[in-house]
């Protein structure tokens, strides 16, 4: 049965590509997954090397055996994650080789479901692998515990793709399409240009319709209201620092109205001569901190101090970091009504979590600020993996960001994903400013509804796959999934 299907096509040429590959074949779109991936995020120019990166994944789809597809699928994503985030092993020591493998598990997972979807499905594989891939991405990036949006095919992108592409299509847009074009290139057959051709434009055509009309709108939207910004960059200050450096940020940006420190900045809440400071000199500050709670745990929060002295708004962190001691999770999500706009407040990694900032734009929220806390330590490649993260999210919902680091890479970035400004990495009391310019609204790209029925699609086929092989006349090493 697997046979016939494997040769389904009538046409000669569509039953040679169907062919599978042998163990050396796979081995080599291994490396060159790896590699490419590497380049692809490692120079802005090489970055659409992604999609032969997913290119070669589909490819290792053609292993003989389902064990062979998901355990070199399982290599390759181990061996991928590795030099972009060899941070874990500073962070967490042996424990990062779990974290390394649970990453690698996702690649080696939709191998195996690409290879069983070109057995059993052989005719609509183009268009079912980007949606296992979408599935899987935006489920382990988003919905399970070890949810880590990091390392996505959309992020290779945010220092090379015209902005307004993450409009129109969104981060998990992105990769789905490059998915789609990898498959197909992969599996190219005469008798499905067809069929593929027209459910792609349906579906890019829908997507440039509502992304185009957005952009127009943002286009001719003029500026809510403008406000000077500052932040400075400090780990773990001692209070006396932290008014030393407030002093330093009015003296170069003596125009700014509202000043941003890091997360964590207070391991307490803000203390009374920071409040002082704020009155005297009549500023607005953000400045992460903890708020107790009566059972001796906390709340990981930004606080709002208002030029009255007082605590004006809080905002406590959404999503704790997994195996830190990171507080309690946010009870609610509001925004700040400041004077200037709202602007929604996100605590470092929550901007990583789509999630997350679709609730603060479904509320209004005109621009975000970014307290974060990145540890020098964690190394370089940790901060510019994270910095990819605020231009790809202003240019998905046409708001600003103003992003501010403990030891870099701070930024302030327009409603496009333009960045205006940035200070590096350590950049110990480094200082950056300029006006946020707040947007009237922001919206939602296309794919937060696309991602989650490709969730779906993804579900129900691996319950039918799981199913199929346990029926009797299902029952052949060369289909079976697993």
């Amino acid at each position: 049965m697997a046979t016939q299907q494997e040769s389904g096509p009538t046409r000669a040429s569509g039953a040679q590509s169907n062919r599978s590959i042998s163990q050396w074949a796979g081995f080599l779109y291994s490396i060159g997954a790896i590699t490419t991936f590497y380049l692809a995020y490692s120079s802005r120019f090489l970055s659409v090397l992604i999609v032969v990166y997913l290119f070669c994944l589909v490819r290792m789809a053609r292993l003989p055996t389902a064990r062979q597809a998901f355990y070199l699928g399982l290599a390759t994503g181990v061996l991928t994650a590795v030099p972009q985030l060899y941070c874990f092993w500073t962070i967490f020591g042996p424990g990062a080789i779990v974290l390394w493998l649970v990453l690698g598990f996702w690649i080696g997972l939709f191998v195996a479901l690409a290879r069983w979807c070109r057995i059993r499905f052989a005719p609509w594989t183009p268009l079912l692998v980007p949606v296992l891939w979408t599935g899987l991405e935006y489920f382990r990036s988003e919905l399970y515990y070890l949810r880590f949006s990091w390392l996505n095919v959309g992020y290779a992108f945010a220092d090379n793709m015209p902005m307004p592409l993450f409009h129109i299509l969104g981060m998990y847009g992105i990769g789905f399409v490059a998915a789609a074009i990898a498959s197909a290139a992969a599996d190219f057959r005469l008798v499905y240009i067809r069929p593929m051709a027209i459910a792609l434009s349906i579906l890019l055509g829908t997507a440039l319709l509502l992304g185009s009309r957005q952009i127009r709108a943002r286009t001719d939207e003029p500026v809510a209201k403008t406000v000077a910004v500052a932040g400075a960059q400090m780990e773990f200050p001692t209070e006396n620092e932290v008014m030393l450096e407030l002093g330093k940020v009015i003296e170069k940006t003596p125009e700014a109205q509202l000043l941003v420190l890091s997360e964590y900045t207070f391991t307490d809440p803000v203390p009374e001569k920071v409040k002082a400071w704020c009155r005297d000199h009549r500023r607005y500050l953000i400045v992460g901190g903890k708020d107790p709670t009566s059972d001796g745990n906390f709340y990981d929060t930004a606080f709002v101090v208002g030029p009255s002295g007082e605590i004006v708004f809080q905002q406590a962190k959404s999503v704790p970091i997994q195996f830190f001691k990171d507080g309690l999770p946010a009870q609610s999500q509001t925004l700040w009504d400041s004077p200037w706009g709202r602007i929604g407040l996100c605590v470092c990694y929550d901007l990583s979590y789509t999630r997350v900032t679709d609730g603060l734009v479904r509320l209004g929220a005109q621009a975000i600020i970014v307290p974060t806390m990145d540890a020098a330590d964690w190394g370089l490649r940790q901060h510019q993996l994270h910095a990819r993260v605020a231009p790809v999210r202003a240019a998905e919902y046409g708001i600003p960001i103003f992003r501010v680091a403990s030891s870099g890479i701070s930024q302030l970035v327009d409603r496009t994903g333009v960045e205006l400004e940035r200070a590096g990495f350590p950049g110990d009391g480094e200082i950056l400013g300029g006006d946020l310019q707040l947007s009237q609204y922001g919206s939602r790209p296309p794919d937060r509804w696309l991602a989650p029925i490709c969730v779906w699609a993804t579900g129900i086929f691996c319950i039918y796959s799981l199913i199929s092989n346990w029926l009797p006349f299902s029952r052949n090493p060369k289909s079976a999934i697993i």
